[in-house]
């Protein structure tokens, strides 16, 4: 009996739609099976009322980005679509927001850092300057700054450069907990994300990238798959509808789901998976009647709350600074990021009484936030972001170095790169071992389109 597809991609996330992009290009017979009834994963956006809402969190920079950028020139992304924000990241201290968080700047400016941790500020930024080449986000694992957490490796400078710089970053951005994620990661992709200036954002919803990729693909949402079973020659995938026959398959899912989903995974990538845990997210978006935003000199799009200054807030993201369109006109809308440490005991609590909590919160940075509400949404993933666990960074090369098989991986995880970036590079790489294994058709070209003049050039 012949299998029913070339390659079955389980996953219609950033990394799984991404994945059957590059194999449907090399003429494969691709489906991707999706367990929600949407596509997008992490990097879903819903509408409301003229209301923008994304259920992640995701900025472009300019650097650093290069794949990402070369897939969004291929599907006809335009510059327009892909704006500068164009505001800065504050931190808060001292009962006030300090601008100038990753700028360059906050050597002169502070950005929250008392005047001694700028001059380690400046010792920080000079060596990783000078080990620039070191820093591999493809290879997290091969940087100077060795398994060191986070936590460790600050304990060379003042402790401001911790609390109030690499903590609420990590903290923030990444959900990562600096006492368990390394720092290697961290600086990476500090390094190659570049200043504040360069970032941009997707005009209409950070969905963008993974509604484009899925207008090409065979895609099913509402279409769950229980577990895989491969016998060398082809992979059986099970699910409440029946079974699907492929030569091939990839799990572009969270490593702990990919685990589940596939028990009977060689050792080799066992101990990978079973190593790259997931810090849970949780948020809740604030539909305002009018822009509210935290004071400050200048204009911010998100203020980091550090752990030294709250207990239930990671920061806050003003989404109608980021893009207007994110509003009506004359309405706001604040993502309130709760504290990584709190989630569990936030998620087993009434989802009202949990947004009221925040909601509370956060009017300590946004006076008269409470009466502003019009309504406010939750969102939540249990496997929210991908830590980088001195464990899994041990184990990582022998992952990578395996011989292909008929099932593959993808998704940010893979990199220990908590962005879209680290999910494109992964599925282009789970396609290239693809396609060593199974070949591509035939009457395949690989051929890219010739850009529109008016789409964005690769960074």
């Amino acid at each position: 009996m012949s299998p029913d597809l070339d390659v079955a991609v389980v996953g219609a996330g950033v990394a799984g739609l991404t994945t059957a992009h590059e194999l449907r290009r090399a003429g494969l017979t691709v489906r991707v099976f999706e367990e929600q009834p949407h596509v997008g994963g992490r990097m879903h956006t819903f509408r409301h009322q003229g209301y923008v809402i994304d259920e992640g969190a995701e900025q472009i920079p300019e650097r650093g980005y290069r794949a990402t950028w070369e897939l969004l020139a291929r599907l006809g992304v335009t510059g327009r679509e892909v704006p500068r924000i164009g505001k800065a990241i504050g931190v808060w201290r001292d009962g006030r927001a300090h601008p100038g968080v990753a700028d360059p700047a906050a050597l002169v400016s502070g950005a929250g850092l008392s005047p001694r941790a700028r001059l380690d500020l400046g010792r920080f930024l000079a060596w990783t300057a000078l080990r620039r080449r070191e820093f591999d986000g493809d290879h997290p694992e091969r940087t100077p700054a060795g398994a060191r957490t986070v936590a460790a490796f600050a304990r060379r400078y003042h402790r401001d450069l911790h609390d109030y710089l690499l903590q609420p970053v990590a903290g923030c951005f990444f959900g990562w907990d600096t006492a368990r994620s390394t720092a290697g990661p961290l600086i990476s992709l500090m390094r190659s994300a570049g200043p504040v200036s360069g970032w941009r954002t997707y005009h209409d919803g950070m969905d963008l990238l993974a509604r484009r990729l899925a207008e090409g693909l065979d895609v099913e949402t509402g279409s769950p798959v229980h577990q895989l079973v491969g016998d060398g020659r082809a992979v059986k995938l099970h699910g409440p509808s029946g079974t699907v026959t492929a030569r091939a398959a990839v799990l572009c899912v969270p490593a702990p789901v990919a685990a589940r989903l596939h028990p009977g995974a060689p050792e080799d990538e066992r101990a990978f998976l079973t190593a790259c845990t997931f810090t849970p997210t949780l948020k809740v978006s604030c539909l305002l009647d009018r822009p509210l935003a935290p004071a400050s000199p200048r204009p911010l799009y998100a203020l980091l709350t550090p752990d030294a200054e709250d207990e239930l807030l990671s920061g806050i993201l003003i989404d109608h600074a980021k893009h207007p369109g994110r509003a009506p006109a004359g309405k706001g809308l604040l993502t309130l990021m709760a504290d990584p440490r709190r989630i569990p005991e936030l998620r087993g609590a009434d989802p009202r009484e949990t947004a009221g909590r925040l909601v509370e919160a956060a009017a300590r940075y946004v006076p008269g936030l409470p009466g502003a509400v019009r309504e406010h949404f939750m969102h939540g993933f249990t496997h929210g972001l991908p830590e980088a666990t001195p464990r899994a960074l041990a184990l990582r090369p022998r992952f990578t170095a395996r011989a292909p098989g008929p099932v593959e991986y993808a998704g940010d995880w893979l990199t220990l790169r908590p962005a879209s970036e680290g999910a494109v590079r992964s599925a282009a790489l789970a396609a290239s071992r693809v396609l060593s294994r199974l070949g591509r058709s035939p009457s395949a070209t690989l051929t890219s389109p010739a850009p529109r003049s008016d789409t964005l050039e690769t960074a």
